[in-house]
């Protein structure tokens, strides 16, 4: 039984996973019971007049809490496995509905632009109306959006149901991920929950590669939307009698503006980006709403640091751990969703790969994935969360510098290895920088804190590629263009890891001078 003395700030009406009502102290599942004097006996005095104890934290799941986070990461699974499992079936696709290859990019960008674009809203609304309402209602609008999408009988209705899919999304993830970090409590038990949903959320984009090849070859297309509207609905069957209620305890006003003006930047933010992907950055269009996106962005900053009840606070982005966790997180997931599809180039386009044996290659990194998200904890637990950050990163950068001896003849050996190394370090920087981000942050702004989170996973996952991966298919030899790309996604690793290493190391240097007499 691990003990835990940091106080939780803030408190939320919610119930621990392991047992009943949370205390004043927060999802810990116990109250403060007072320590013992060490002066003269006297007659016990009230509570009110007695000094805190320590508050006993669990470091066991209960077979409830089991369930409770078996329901959580299914839902990110599902999301997660949502990314990928079209990108094989989409020539099938555009041929049976009618889409054009041009038409087929849609099928992806309908999904992430509301997946994207309304992360911060959603977060915010559940945090003022309650998470676990917001989270079953996401979960009708993906489950109903992945039948319509099943179900489809021209590209309007299709993309209609791709777009509601993004937007159920965008409910799930935020609230998902809020639910998890104030159900369990800061300590054992919370680490080996983000450990579990971390490596559930990137295998899930693996598993999504396979299993989209798979059932589009034997089932076909629709079968991939249907598996998501199935498991959608035995999601929404299990979470209400199992999930606690969750919200802040004051009812601020929601900051329309902030709302409107960082939605819409996002939106346009990676609607440029993904039109990028298929068109290349020398549109109109692309730059166009690429500087409407920014624009919006920085209107967002100014709007927000005047607002009385602002969308996402700014102290809270001026925490170090907060801003350099996430910034970790942007580049471990940009970058290793561009090495992932360059990979996919490479062995079927220049050595020649089969779809199944390309397949086996991306089923080992997922394997790899899955020991890393046992062993992450541990890690962590030795070595504290903003240390494994940094070395995950440094990690995953020289091992996407290994692939750059991959040849035309060969490789598909040194790929396989090398790219699930560095996929235990992709994994470890997840779980790690979740950590370092919604460490301390109070139970009232955990949604704040999760949305950042969340939205810099979506953000990275749907950034990486348009940036980098069009160098790569714009180039006339295809294994220039993958070393070229291998060679930049190294630099930026690399360098993100010492800019996170001083920013977080400064963090922590101030946080001890301000506690120590």
């Amino acid at each position: 039984m691990a003990i835990n003395t940091r106080p939780t700030a803030g408190t939320s009406e919610t119930a621990d996973a392991n047992g009943g009502p949370t205390g004043p102290t927060g999802p810990t599942g116990t109250t403060s019971t007072g320590a013992a004097s060490t002066g003269p006996r006297r007659p016990a005095a009230p509570d009110r007049d007695r000094d805190p104890a320590p508050v006993p934290v669990p470091d066991r799941l209960s077979g409830r809490a089991r369930l409770v986070l078996f329901v959580l990461c299914a839902a990110q699974f599902m999301v997660a496995l949502d990314f990928s499992v079209l990108n094989v079936a989409l020539p099938v696709l555009g041929e049976d509905l009618g889409l054009s290859r041009s038409g087929l990019q849609w099928a992806v960008t309908a999904f992430a632009l509301p997946s994207g674009g309304f992360l911060l809203l959603f977060g915010r609304i559940a945090d003022l109306f309650g998470r676990k309402k917001l989270f079953l209602a996401g979960l009708a609008v993906f489950g109903a959006a992945s039948l319509l999408a099943t179900l489809a009988w021209d590209p309007a209705s299709f993309l209609t149901g791709r777009a509601l899919q993004g937007l159920g999304a965008a409910v799930i993830v935020p609230t998902g991920m809020s639910l998890l970090t104030t159900t369990f409590p800061e300590g054992p038990l919370r680490d080996k929950a983000l450990g579990i949903s971390g490596t559930l959320l990137s295998l899930g984009f693996t598993v999504g590669m396979l299993l989209g090849g798979v059932m589009t070859d034997t089932l076909g297309w629709r079968s991939t939307m249907g598996l998501l509207a199935a498991a959608s609905v035995v999601v929404l069957l299990l979470a209400p009698g199992l999930l606690p209620e969750s919200r802040t305890p004051e009812r601020p006003r929601l900051d329309v503006p902030g709302a409107v003006t960082v939605t819409g930047g996002l939106l346009a933010l990676i609607y440029s980006l993904s039109t990028a992907a298929e068109r290349g950055f020398g549109g109109v269009d692309v730059w166009g709403t690429l500087t409407v996106g920014l624009v919006l962005l920085a209107a967002f900053a100014v709007v927000e640091s005047k607002s009385p009840a602002p969308l996402v606070s700014l102290p809270m982005l001026r925490r170090r751990t907060v801003a350099w966790g996430n910034v970790g997180g942007l580049v471990t997931f940009s970058m290793m969703s561009t090495v992932v599809f360059v990979l996919t180039l490479y062995l079927q386009e220049t050595l020649g790969l089969s779809s199944f044996r390309t397949g086996l290659v991306f089923g080992v990194q997922g394997a790899a994935s899955v020991v890393a998200g046992a062993y992450a904890p541990r890690v962590i637990g030795r070595f504290g969360a903003r240390r494994t950050l940094v070395a995950a990163l440094a990690g995953q950068g020289v091992l996407t510098a290994a692939l750059l001896g991959a040849g035309a003849q060969s490789g598909a050996l040194l790929a396989t290895v090398a790219v699930s190394l560095a996929s235990m370090c992709h994994l470890a920087a997840i779980i790690s920088y979740g950590l370092v981000v919604t460490s301390g942050v109070p139970d009232a702004e955990q949604g704040l804190a999760t949305g950042l989170v969340t939205t810099t996973q979506q953000v990275g996952l749907t950034i990486g590629i348009p940036l980098l991966g069009v160098l790569a298919t714009t180039r006339t030899a295809l294994l220039d263009g993958v070393r070229t790309v291998l060679a930049i996604d190294t630099a930026i690793l690399l360098a993100a890891a010492l800019l996170v290493a001083a920013g977080l190391g400064r963090s922590h240097r101030r946080t001890h001078r301000s506690d120590t007499p």
